[in-house]
This record gives C-alpha cells, sequence and structure tokens, in this order.
C-alpha cells in the first residue's frame, strides 16, 4: 500500500479538562479535577488554566485547518453542560456548538467523546461511579448533548478509558478522586457499563444524523519477540487478554462492553449475564495506544525493561510494534472497525534559540508508529482513522504541565501557540495521506 485508504481520517485529540481552562466562567461548575488539592499533581499544579482553549477556539481551528486534519476529536465538559442535577447551561452549550460550527466550517470532521473523566463535583457527592444514580446522572447529560449537537455531529465516543478513569481513580488513587477501594472493581464496572449503554441507547434514539458510536479503550498488548514465528504471537494474543495487565486493560472492560459478554477475572471480579441486559452493539472501536504491555512498568509478566531502552519523558516505552499488534489482536476478537483515538510522544519541548521548537522524536515517533499501522492496513485490519494526541500541550492529569504531548506549543504565561516542527511534519503526512511513510 503506497498510500492509507483515500478516506482515512487524519486527526488529534484534546479533552476538556486538559485544554480549556474557564474552569468557572459561563456558568461551569467545578468537577473533581478542579478541586484537586495540590499535593495530588506535580509541582502543586491544577488544570484551571488548561490551555485556554476556551478563549483561543477559532484561532486553535484555523492551526488545524492549516495542518490539514480531517478530523478534531475533543471531549464535552460534563458540568460545563449541566452545572447541577437538572440544570442544562445554555452558554455551555454554544461553547461546544460555536466550536462543531467552526470545525465544519473548516471542513473538519467533529468526534465527540461524552466522558473524558470530569465528573461533576455534585455527582461525586452523590457517590461518583461508586453509585447506581450516576447513570441516570450520565444519561440525562448525553441526552443534553444529543438534543444539542446530533444535527451536526456523526461520531460520538461513550467513555475515554474506564480502566484509567476507574481504576486509576477508585482503586489506585493516582487520579481524581484519589480513593483506593480494589474491592468495589465488579460494582464499580457494572455502573460504567450501565452508563455506557444508556448512552448508546440514547444516542442511536434521539441523534437527528446517523450516528457512529464507539469507545475508546486504553489499549495495551503484548508483542512477540519474533514477529515470524506463530508460537510467539499466538502467545502475544493470549497475554494481551489473559494476563494480569491485559486481562484488566482488555478483556474485563471490552468483552462486556463492546460484545455484551459475561466475563470474569482472577476467578473473583464477575461481571454477569443479568448486569447486560441493556447491551446496545456499537459501530467502531477506538484504540489509545501508546506502549507495548511488555514494556510497561505493571506488567505480568515479570519483564523488566533493558537498561537504557527507548523511553518518553513519562518513561513509556518506545514500542512502535504494539501500532500494529494492538489493532490486530483487538480487531480479531471484538470484530469492530479501528480508529486510532490517541497515540502520541511526551517529550519536555521548549523554544530554541531561533524562537521555533525543534522536536525530531516526536516526528520519528509519528513516523515509526504510522508504519506499523500501514502493515496493520495491508493485513486487512480495518483501520479508518488515526488521531495524534495531543493537538496542543496541556495539562496531564496528576503529572501536571511538564510533558508535553502537542504538536502545538502552548507558552502557558501567555497562551500564545507555535507550530512545533512535528507539526509541520504531521501536517506534510497528511497531504501525502501517509505516501512516504
Amino acid at each position: 500500500m503506497e498510500q492509507f485508504p483515500a478516506s482515512f481520517l487524519w486527526g488529534a485529540a484534546t479533552a476538556a479538562v486538559q485544554v480549556e481552562g474557564a474552569y468557572k466562567e459561563n456558568g461551569k461548575s467545578l468537577s473533581i479535577w478542579d478541586v484537586a488539592k495540590p499535593k495530588r499533581i506535580k509541582n502543586g499544579e491544577d488544570c484551571h488554566f488548561g490551555a485556554d482553549h476556551y478563549h483561543h477556539m477559532k484561532e486553535d481551528v484555523a492551526l488545524m485547518k492549516k495542518l490539514g486534519l480531517k478530523s478534531y476529536r475533543f471531549s464535552l465538559s460534563w458540568p460545563r453542560i449541566m452545572p447541577k442535577e437538572g440544570e442544562i447551561n445554555p452558554l455551555g452549550l454554544k461553547f461546544y456548538s460555536d466550536l462543531i460550527d467552526e470545525l465544519l466550517k473548516n471542513g473538519i470532521e467533529p468526534m465527540v467523546t461524552l466522558y473524558h473523566w470530569d465528573l461533576p463535583i455534585w455527582v461525586e457527592k452523590k457517590g461518583g461511579w461508586l453509585s447506581k444514580k450516576v447513570v441516570k446522572y450520565f444519561a440525562a447529560y448525553v441526552l443534553a448533548a444529543v438534543e444539542a449537537f446530533s444535527d451536526r455531529v456523526s461520531y460520538w465516543i461513550t467513555l475515554n478509558e474506564p480502566q484509567c478513569f476507574i481504576m486509576n481513580a477508585y482503586l489506585v488513587g493516582a487520579h481524581a478522586p484519589f480513593k483506593h477501594n480494589f474491592l468495589a472493581l465488579a460494582k464499580l464496572t457494572r455502573n460504567t457499563i450501565q452508563a455506557h449503554f444508556a448512552a448508546v441507547k440514547i444516542i442511536r434514539e434521539k441523534a437527528k444524523k446517523a450516528p457512529k458510536i464507539g469507545l475508546a479503550m486504553a489499549c495495551g498488548a503484548f508483542t512477540p519477540e519474533k514477529r515470524n514465528d506463530p508460537a510467539e504471537i499466538e502467545k502475544a494474543r493470549q497475554e494481551t487478554f489473559d494476563s494480569l495487565s491485559g486481562a484488566l486493560a482488555n478483556k474485563w472492560w471490552g468483552d462486556p462492553l463492546i460484545l455484551g459478554k459475561p466475563v470474569t477475572v482472577f476467578k473473583v471480579f464477575k461481571i454477569q449475564v443479568k448486569d447486560l441486559k441493556d447491551f446496545l452493539p456499537l459501530d467502531f472501536i477506538g484504540l489509545n495506544i501508546y506502549q507495548s504491555l511488555n514494556s510497561a512498568s505493571w506488567d505480568s509478566t515479570g519483564e523488566k525493561k533493558k537498561i537504557g531502552a527507548a523511553e518518553t519523558y513519562l518513561h513509556w516505552g518506545l514500542t512502535p510494534e504494539v501500532m500494529y499488534y494492538a489493532p490486530k489482536f483487538m480487531y480479531e476478537r471484538y470484530h469492530l472497525p479501528v480508529l486510532i483515538t490517541e497515540n502520541g510522544y511526551a517529550d519536555n519541548d521548549f523554544p530554541c534559540r531561533d524562537g521555533k521548537i525543534h522536536d525530531p522524536q516526536r516526528s520519528d515517533f509519528i513516523t515509526c508508529y504510522l508504519s506499523e499501522l500501514k502493515k496493520a492496513i495491508d493485513d486487512k485490519i480495518p483501520v479508518f482513522g488515526y488521531t495524534y494526541w495531543s493537538l496542543m500541550d496541556n495539562f496531564e492529569w496528576a503529572e501536571g504541565y511538564s510533558p508535553r504531548f502537542g504538536l502545538i506549543y502552548i507558552d502557558y504565561q501567555t497562551g500564545e501557540r507555535t507550530l512545533k516542527d512535528s507539526a509541520l511534519f504531521y501536517s506534510s503526512i497528511i497531504a501525502s495521506n501517509g505516501k512516504d511513510i
């Protein structure tokens, strides 16, 4: 394949908490991240500025157009749209309506993520994801979004990475609301599943424009040591779904949410048939892919990272081969078209003496990972888009502002935007439809 498919959606992504700022403006209430205590975030930072996208929206869309993006994945802020129980904020809806209009005016397909970790404080006070009430609260918010935007939006992603916003937040305590309750995994998962099913039902029934509905999974995969060894490939496939990290990252969430299939892990945690009575199928699966599970520090194989192995600023392994095997294994198990909803490289970029941001490592990262994605498409894995994470530098959750994932450099003191070298490189890839990858 010389080029990617003609209709391939080249995009970039952001999330509301990470980029919007304006955390108390125009009727928005607070989220669990807005009130995170300084000791929970590196350097005592907070998400209140993000990248000030709220005030730079048109400028940011103009930069997307300059790069040639075909799609833009962004999340809606639940507390901006529904600041209190039963209350819809018209100014919150207006911001996103204006954004969608601006995207469409510039030929960019809007992809809406309904939940990207910004649980409203008012929901958290009523139990958050630990309470069954979250299902009806989420459904009411989703209905408001669908009624407001579905005349112009086709792509809907219900949840971003349940593995992270449940496990990191309620079990490990690394993310807001910073709780530790591993024994609640099954209850948390049931509530998440039911919220997802409710969202799919609402979109299917209420969307004014034919919807394409998906789910963004934090997807890792084990990769074989020898790519031409069928036994090694099969071993990697099994570990991707049955090892400690593989089961929790993929099977525990994927089987019930995507297949409507009961699942048990470690002979302890179960999702049963009765929990899946409201199952509805999806149109695609979104995969957030960064590193192989072989190189992850929390894998179950007992393997240690090789001394001097290539890593990102966040110490994530550079393993391009995962961009072949993760779509392959996930498609072969779940039989849905694949959208790469996130893939990106964190560094500590800074302006050089010439005022430009030279980031050759990121450009090489994009080349290497897209090369593997191209191989997957050549092998008949139906991948229909690639969404780089992130469009711009932003608030990286508990890591604060030091890790920079963006194609666009953000001066956090002034809000000034600067295209990095990698942005121009990615733009050239889009212009040639990946011909030179």
